[in-house]
């Protein structure tokens, strides 16, 4: 992505909520498991989204509500006052620099593992299905396990859950959450014809498969304003083991039901299916959009985004390597590569020590400037060497 191909549109102010942003890109929500042990949010957390505060929003990764909600070591969470203290660390950082963020909130649901779940405990799910995929756990990638299906009383907790972690972000002074229903989590394993094969009210038709999204989001919404609350749907995506049938009808049955509570956004990857315009059609807020590859370019996915009706656009791996990624499509400067090897735990290296291009500038003048200075030193040290032989 550079100036020279990005959209004009791209630099201008939305409305999203009750807060202009100044620009349309949005850093998308990443796990990069630099927590501490209990979940609790880094310092170097706060140093890593403050640096990336130019974004018009950030959408801090993924967040669990609750124990047994965990994607991995590592992984932060909001369900006690230690990580509500984290949070307010990490939202101070972004604040100061002149930022906004949202916090994701999930539940990994199946795609969890005895091995960092308190206790050994078996991970939760719809139903027990096993995901045919592989998760993380402290000793590397494992096959998933068998889940339990989650009880009423349990589901009935689990709104409980989100709505205690949204009103912990707020208190922490976050600008809102996204409740994550995508990427084959247990919210988008509710949707899933394959992973939820209850036959009670949380299953069967597509009303049944999107109560617990639907619920869950507007007693979030209840609760911290429907302005502090957004949506992120994945339909059609595979990740997770995860197969929908009639993904048009459970997703157009979904945004129709949530459409009347005025949420500050939805957040959509788009399918490339006739399910993308309905969705613009359907949503009345803000539509921010993960944009489909598209053969000729990253700059073309992007504008063909707007053009379809985006009004932000979300932005993945870009971000994790450029900190200025917006002054840098703006000025059409060339942009970091990432390392892979900085992705998933660890500390600063691969997470906070990308360079920006004006500390780029920074270090190509000061090594400039030591050049020069050692070539005078240099000069009059030879000077001096000769005046001695002399």
């Amino acid at each position: 992505m550079s100036a020279t191909s990005a959209p004009a549109a791209l630099f201008q102010p939305v409305r999203l909520g009750a807060i202009t942003l100044p620009n349309r890109m949005v850093m998308a929500p990443m796990t990069r498991a630099r927590a501490q042990e209990d979940g609790t949010p880094s310092t170097l957390m706060a140093e890593y989204y403050g640096q990336r505060a130019t974004a018009g929003l950030i959408v801090a990764e993924s967040t669990h509500p609750t124990p047994l909600g965990a994607i991995g070591p590592n992984a932060p969470a909001l369900f006690t006052d230690a990580h509500q203290d984290g949070w307010a660390e990490v939202t101070d950082a972004v604040h100061r620099r002149g930022g906004r963020v949202f916090l994701q909130l999930m539940h990994a649901g199946r795609l969890a593992h005895p091995g960092f779940l308190p206790g050994g405990a078996q991970p939760v799910a719809p139903s027990a299905v096993t995901a045919r995929t592989e998760v993380f756990t402290p000793s590397g990638r494992a096959p998933a396990v068998l889940p339990r299906a989650l009880t009423e009383k349990e589901i009935a907790g689990l709104v409980s859950d989100f709505v205690n972690a949204a009103s912990r972000a707020v208190a922490a002074g976050l600008d809102g959450v996204e409740i994550h229903a995508a990427n084959g989590y247990l919210l988008h394993q509710f949707l899933a014809d394959n992973a939820n094969t209850r036959t009670d009210r949380w299953g069967g038709d597509a009303r049944g498969r999107t109560r617990l999204t639907t619920e869950i989001t507007r007693a979030v919404a209840d609760t911290i304003g429907p302005h502090r609350t957004g949506l992120r749907i994945s339909p059609s995506n595979p990740f997770g083991d995860l197969d929908e049938i009639d993904p048009y009808g459970t997703y157009t049955a979904l945004v129709r039901g949530l459409a009347p509570l005025d949420l500050a956004y939805l957040h959509h990857s788009e399918t490339g299916t006739d399910l993308d315009p309905a969705i613009r059609e359907l949503w009345p807020t803000a539509l921010i959009v993960t944009p489909r590859p598209a053969g000729t370019g990253k700059e073309d996915a992007v504008a063909g985004a707007l053009t379809r009706g985006a009004d932000l656009v979300s932005f993945g791996r870009d971000y994790l390597a450029n900190p200025d990624l917006v002054h840098r499509c703006r000025t059409g400067a060339p942009l970091n590569e990432t390392r892979p090897e900085g992705f998933y735990g660890g500390g600063a290296h691969g997470y906070t020590d990308y360079p920006t291009l004006n500390s780029t500038d920074e270090s190509r003048h000061t090594k400039s400037a030591a050049t020069r200075t050692g070539a005078v030193s240099a000069s009059v040290s030879s000077a001096g060497r000769t005046s001695a032989r002399r």
